[in-house]
């Protein structure tokens, strides 16, 4: 347990005081520790043995084949793993690698990185990068393509989702939002997405849409603590709409982050129905934690001390973390921490 609360306390301390250090060197010694933490750990996650599982299937797997199934990158890199004979823990560690890539990417262009790390570690890296491989993949592609829509690089912005569904096919969802970027030519972007949308449904996903209907609607599969999870969202959700005033006069993109805003209210009032779909899709809504609560400071700055606000917020995320590791249902599979590196030396 105190390998994941020395990953919050780091970022976390350095959050308080909206310490930027932006010293390259720094976050690339960031990036490959916490990579080598999610990508060697050694059966942790509910998902481990089944993604175990996938590696080793691959004796069975051509290229062909690969290329033709679902989630094309994720199973390529596990096929070409699998010939150099690298173990699943490389698999990881690439995977691992990706996700803190979009992660360190996303924080480094808002005005507190450090708080965008340490909101994360409660959920985002310690949950969803160690139990979910290939939506966490997915994950970093996205919020790696927020920060190309924030540039309004549109060509960056859609590959990089494009790359993101080839590990996990919902993260399709995510082209849409291109239209709502800043600047002009929306009816133009809303005719490119729809048809780079219409291309990777027919491309990765037209012949999985009735084993996804049947799935995540027509059996109405249940996931446990999806009400949690959506609710994480809700709450940043309605700082920003509370704070929308500030947020127009302080940043340029309320657009975009309300639309996510509103995603998040919405995916909290139906997850009764059909919750392991909502789940799902909620993942990709995680961004405006990271982003909320990183402005939340600023935003509130006119009424409190800034160090009082990220005080408050560190706060809660190690409530949750502590919740979390103590009480979550299935915490029992992340707790006590594995690392392979480790792991024959116990």
């Amino acid at each position: 347990m105190i390998t994941y609360f020395i990953m919050f306390l780091i970022p976390a301390f350095l959050a308080i005081n909206n310490r930027i250090l932006s010293n390259n060197v720094l976050w690339l010694i960031l990036g490959i520790v916490y990579s080598m933490i999610i990508g060697l750990r050694f059966e942790i996650g509910g998902d481990w043995f089944a993604y175990l599982h996938h590696y080793v299937d691959m004796q069975y797997y051509t290229y062909q084949k690969v290329l033709l199934g679902e989630d094309q990158g994720y199973f390529l890199l596990n096929f070409i793993i699998y010939q150099l004979d690298f173990g699943i823990g490389t698999v990881n560690l690439v995977c691992a690698a990706i996700f803190m890539y979009g992660l360190i990417t996303f924080a480094r262009h808002e005005d507190n990185p450090w708080m965008v790390i340490a909101v994360a570690v409660p959920y985002t890296i310690t949950v969803v990068s160690m139990g979910y491989t290939r939506q966490a993949v997915a994950l970093g592609f996205v919020l790696w393509a927020l920060v190309y829509l924030r540039q309004n690089k549109m060509l960056g912005f859609f590959i990089l989702v494009i790359l993101a569904t080839t590990f996990h096919k919902s993260a399709v969802l995510m082209i849409g939002l291109g239209i709502f970027s800043n600047g002009g030519g929306k009816l133009l972007k809303m005719f490119a997405v729809g048809i780079i949308g219409f291309g990777v449904w027919d491309a990765f996903l037209s012949q999985y849409q009735d084993r996804l209907i049947q799935n995540y609607v027509t059996a109405q599969m249940q996931s446990s603590g999806a009400y949690i999870r959506t609710f994480m969202n809700l709450i940043p959700a309605i700082f920003l709409i509370l704070y929308r005033k500030r947020w127009k006069e302080l940043f340029n993109d309320f657009g975009f982050w309300f639309i996510i805003a509103l995603l998040s209210i919405f995916s909290f009032a139906i997850v009764g129905f059909a919750s392991t779909a909502v789940d799902r899709m909620a993942l990709y809504l995680i961004p405006i934690q990271l982003v909320v609560w990183s402005r939340l400071a600023i935003l509130m700055s006119h009424q409190f001390s800034m160090s009082m606000v990220n005080l408050a917020i560190i706060t809660y995320y190690s409530l949750v973390l502590y919740v979390w590791l103590n009480f979550a249902a299935h915490a029992y599979l992340w707790v006590p921490y594995q690392n392979i590196l480790f792991h024959d030396l116990w």
